[in-house]
């Protein structure tokens, strides 16, 4: 009689297949055949020599992607969320004073973040669409005087390119670190870290980048390393301990690399060919592009008679745009016929816009291209016309 109690899953026995989709939501976006082809080349150890070169291509492209000289610039193995929790582990211990701009849902999860390891939060709140002045930061800098200061540059969640100019040297102006959300943003506008005076700066690799969900720029300055590597007690987490990351990817100096974990080596291969891409057409050509795409499109939008949610221009973000809810629709029968009749994603929205913003549009990367704009305005206005709409 077998001693095995769980039958074989029958579901296993059949080929794996995943559908080809337009990705136009906010994020995954698609992946190139070349980055794809990337990612299959052959796993070997992570602590091999080719895979620390990889590692060193992957640290070099970093650093120019966020235009920074940091010697600790790496890729967290984990998507946003993981470089989001490494950023407040590392530099936020318990009874630290930190504050946090919520403009969306991104300052909400962080404030959650270090509320969780017993950091004494603040907050400052803008409307979904909103954002803070010089003014209005240095007010709160003044007021609470925190170890750190958080804001999305990026926000996803409602569409807002949040302006940076100034606010680093603010926070220097009260002791304070300058921690940066580029996720949704980076790649596709621009950010000048080192100049910018930003001292801890993270993003994703399945957006502007166009690699496979799974690893996450991120960057510290010296000024962030000196209050990292000089606290009183461990990071709260092993695996994104800044002491070990730092190591493991050669930004210590040490002639020495210890094992700390298996790095995702395939996921490695893909970022680096993202970057690879991206350093071929150029920043400052990526982000022209991501401009003059978003323009194109939100001229369109505005021709079918839609209403960006973003009312001011200079804070539309080039890469996610948020469109308010056309009367009488529902979102989601609207997001449900472009999937089945274009074999198109597009979202909803998401925290604080959720019933604000019907629909979220991300023209990232290689998807950033006046043919995906027509695509996607052709399929808004099929739904308009096949999707029900109530005489309220």
């Amino acid at each position: 009689m077998s001693s095995l109690i769980v039958p074989v899953p029958g579901n296993l026995r059949t080929p794996l297949r995943v559908p080809q989709r337009h990705m136009f939501g906010p994020g995954p976006s698609n992946v190139p055949p070349r980055i794809l082809q990337a990612g299959a080349n052959p796993v070997i150890g992570h602590m091999h020599p080719e895979t620390f070169q990889v590692m060193a291509d992957i640290r070099s492209g970093i650093q120019y992607l966020f235009q920074t000289r940091n010697q600790v610039t790496f890729a967290v193995s984990g998507t946003g969320h993981a470089a989001m929790e490494c950023a407040v582990f590392n530099s936020v211990e318990a009874g630290d004073h930190i504050l946090v701009a919520v403009n969306g849902i991104w300052g909400e999860r962080l404030a959650d973040m270090a509320q969780r390891i017993g950091a004494k939060v603040k907050t400052i709140v803008t409307v979904p669409g909103g954002f803070f002045t010089n003014a209005q930061i240095e007010e709160a800098l003044s007021e609470h005087r925190p170890a750190l200061f958080f804001l999305a540059h990026g926000e996803s969640s409602t569409g807002v390119l949040h302006p940076l100019d100034g606010i680093g040297q603010l926070c220097h102006k009260y002791d304070c670190l300058f921690l940066v959300d580029a996720v949704a943003s980076m790649g596709g506008a621009p950010v000048y870290m080192d100049q910018q005076e930003i001292d801890i700066l993270y993003t994703g690799s399945q957006k502007v980048l166009n690699a496979p969900p799974g690893t996450a720029p991120i960057s510290f300055s010296d000024r962030a390393c000196r209050k990292i590597f000089n606290r009183k007690t461990k990071p709260v987490s092993f695996l994104l301990d800044l002491s070990w990351l730092s190591n493991y990817w050669g930004c210590d100096g040490k002639a020495t690399r210890m094992y700390h974990h298996t790095g995702p080596v395939s996921a490695f291969y893909s970022l680096r060919e993202s970057l690879a891409v991206l350093v071929e057409e150029g920043l400052e050509h990526s982000w022209e592009r991501h401009r003059k795409v978003t323009e194109y499109f939100h001229a369109g939008l505005q021709r079918m008679g839609l209403q960006l949610f973003v009312e001011d221009k200079s804070l539309r973000l080039p890469t996610v745009t948020t469109i308010v809810a056309p009367h009488g629709y529902d979102w989601k029968e609207i997001t449900a016929y472009v999937m089945k009749t274009h074999n198109l994603e597009i979202s909803g929205g998401l925290g604080p816009s959720a019933g604000k913003v019907v629909l979220r549009v991300g023209l990232m990367g290689c998807n950033s291209s006046i043919s995906s704009a027509d695509m996607v305005l052709a399929a808004l206005g099929d739904a308009l016309k096949h999707c029900h709409k109530s005489k309220v």
